[in-house]
């Protein structure tokens, strides 16, 4: 099986500088540049432990940049790229599409005027052959039928109910073997029945109010390794008894952006086991 590698890009000019999420508001200009540079230079210490890292330029005009996931969406050399509906991260879409045309990737030209957010609402499964996708704040549903046709994969349409979890990697996170850690409130209730009706009740893992508002499902999971930015012991027991090896990374300064450590990162290979 190939080495994952994913794509990252340093945080030189991450701020907060407006406010397009819940967790944004009240934290404009109150963050540390600083700690925010050693906390995602210690979250790329322990992926490149088990990945291969490669890094895009970050730019002086998109602060949010940083956030890798909302790049676009990728699945073996085809990617489509993000069409963000806040105006503030537009900015970044030519340096996404760019990076992705430079390294050999297809790139699907979706019209503009429909919203997508890119890994940040679309998920592979790991134990079936779908993409979760999400709608309801960021991403539009009207961008569904394209990712299904591009990647010639079954799109599972699930709709976001809570503004404090505007992408559904923010609450949603499939892991390796079939797993889902994930915080059901966030959906509607058609949702929740797709979800059970996909996974097996024994292959999920509901993740509490206290852990998903410290961004549990925003995590990294890379074979048995799932990383995150912090995690309860009744959380951590129940992945250990699934197999997983919970590595936290402080991300504080991120989460004030509404970002932890999944949003800091774009899975190049998909999907992965």
């Amino acid at each position: 099986m190939a080495k994952d590698r994913i794509l990252m890009c340093s945080p030189d000019f991450f701020a907060v500088e407006y406010a397009i999420n819940p967790w944004m508001d009240g934290n404009e200009g109150n963050l540390s540049l600083e700690l925010a540079k050693q906390q995602r230079a210690g979250l790329r210490d322990i992926i490149e432990e088990h990945a291969e890292v490669v890094l895009i330029e970050p730019q002086a005009e998109v602060p949010d940049m940083v956030f890798t996931a909302n790049a676009g969406t990728v699945l073996g050399n085809k990617a489509i790229a993000s069409h963000f509906m806040p105006m503030e991260r537009r900015a970044e879409e030519k340096y996404f599409k760019q990076w992705f045309h430079e390294n050999g990737f297809e790139l699907y030209p979706l019209d503009e005027k429909i919203g997508f957010e890119g890994a940040g609402d679309s998920l592979f499964d790991r134990g079936g052959d779908w993409l979760w996708v999400g709608y309801g704040f960021r991403t539009e549903i009207e961008a569904h039928p394209h990712l299904q046709k591009f990647f010639a994969i079954e799109v599972v349409s699930i709709r976001l109910v809570d503004p404090r979890f505007y992408h559904i990697d923010t609450c949603f996170c499939p892991l390796s073997g079939g797993w889902l850690m994930y915080h059901p409130p966030a959906f509607d209730e058609e949702s929740q029945k797709k979800i059970i009706e996909r996974v097996p009740a024994d292959k999920r893992i509901v993740v509490s109010s206290e852990d998903a508002g410290r961004f549990a499902c925003n995590s990294v999971n890379i074979g048995d390794k799932v990383i995150m930015n912090r995690v309860s012991e009744s959380l951590r027991s129940d992945l250990a008894k699934a197999g997983f090896e919970v590595i936290e990374a402080s991300l504080t300064e991120f989460l004030k952006a509404g970002g932890s450590a999944k949003c800091l990162t774009l899975k190049l290979i998909e999907p992965s086991a």
